[in-house]
């Protein structure tokens, strides 16, 4: 059989790029070396946040507006609660990247948002500590995505609509068939009109062959103790990014599940270089103090993590995505580099692939993340 695409990497992108191609009537052929939803790369973690007065750049908006839409489409499509709104706050000095950029997208999109001053903070948002140069930016339609739900649920959707998902098969090499593609795994051959690569921190090796400058780096996530839910619930605590003058950026969520399960803090991007293969997962106890940098500015949060664990960031120079066609082989569609800030976008990535693979063009705009960009 020849599939119209075959999608190699069933994580956050390739799941929904699975979905959006069946859904449209095309044979998909998707390939996943690990299970449906699992912890080996960067699509887990019990939550994702999603924002959209994005600090990083305003060209994401209109890529975020289309994602909550597609958010929206899945929990229908499969009765699944996928994304909570919980509302947020960008934390920093009014000169920081985190709150002057976030400022600068949501003047640029006419996006409904707060300023609260150091006062206002300490009477509205009391689990935060801030010094008294900081200032938040509250955005009402900020929140989370659960990332294990949101894979699980795109790989079901897309079976349901007839694709087929091959879990436990390594993705290992593909070459070109005349305007087609040959995919080699470890279980068997297969040919495909399309292909789609999207594996995530192996897309490093898998491109390698570009010359993509990406690399993986190991961040570790932890779960700690609310002493005060009232503060900490769903309802009442909304997700943050913060970024003091003195430590690293670092973000987290509210008691998300219940006081057993404990709130989530991590860093953004504290971590070390790593082979995607050869991961140790064993949470340090020199991470565990470095993260009490962070917890200390935070009311109510204490004791020893109630757990740990890691996760891959594969990213780019920088910091932005790598999603385009490859640029020798039209028949071929990257989606990589996502830079630990990239789940929030799975839903419209897999929009975006789907267009890249069966018409080679998409109306999104995604010229900000163009594999040549770091040609000489």
């Amino acid at each position: 059989m020849v599939y119209d695409v075959i999608v190699a990497g069933l994580g956050g992108m390739g799941s929904a790029t699975a979905w959006q191609l069946a859904k449209k009537g095309h044979s998909v052929l998707g390939i996943e070396r690990f299970s449906p939803s699992h912890d080996q790369g960067s699509s887990h973690g019990d939550s994702r946040i999603i924002r959209l007065a994005y600090f990083e750049d305003p060209a994401y908006v209109p890529l975020l507006k289309r994602a909550y839409e597609l958010w929206s489409e899945a929990e229908i499509a499969s009765g699944k609660d996928l994304f909570t709104e919980t509302g947020g706050l960008m934390i920093g000095p009014s000169d920081s990247k985190t709150v002057a950029g976030a400022l600068h997208s949501a003047k640029e999109w006419d996006l409904g948002h707060q300023m609260l001053g150091y006062e206002e903070m300490r009477e509205r948002f009391p689990q935060f500590i801030l010094k008294e140069d900081e200032i938040a930016l509250f955005e009402e339609r900020a929140g989370f995505v659960r990332p294990e739900r949101s894979c699980a649920t795109h790989n079901q959707l897309a079976e349901q609509s007839g694709g087929k998902m091959r879990f436990g098969e390594q993705f290992l090499s593909w070459h070109p068939d005349g305007n087609g593609v040959q995919v080699v795994t470890d279980k068997g051959n297969y040919r495909a009109n399309r292909l789609v690569i999207s594996g995530g921190s192996w897309n490093t090796k898998l491109l390698a062959d570009l010359k993509i400058p990406m690399d993986v780096k190991r961040l570790t996530l932890f779960w700690f103790n609310v002493e005060n839910m009232d503060q900490w619930q769903l309802g009442r605590m909304p997700i943050y990014i913060w970024e003091p003058s003195d430590i690293e950026q670092f973000y987290g969520f509210p008691a998300i599940d219940g006081p057993k399960g404990g709130a989530k803090v991590a860093y953004f991007r504290v971590g070390p270089e790593c082979d995607p293969d050869q991961v140790d997962r064993t949470v340090l106890p020199e991470e565990i103090e470095l993260i009490r940098q962070a917890t200390v500015r935070l009311n109510k949060l204490s004791g020893v993590p109630l757990r740990t664990a890691t996760c891959l960031y594969t990213n780019t120079p920088d910091e932005h995505f790598v999603i385009g066609l490859h640029p020798e082989y039209p028949q071929v569609s990257l989606a990589a580099g996502f830079s630990g800030h990239g789940f929030k976008f799975a839903s419209v990535i897999g929009e975006v692939m789907s267009d890249l693979a069966i018409q080679q063009s998409t109306e999104h705009p995604i010229s900000l993340f163009s594999p040549t960009r770091f040609r000489n």
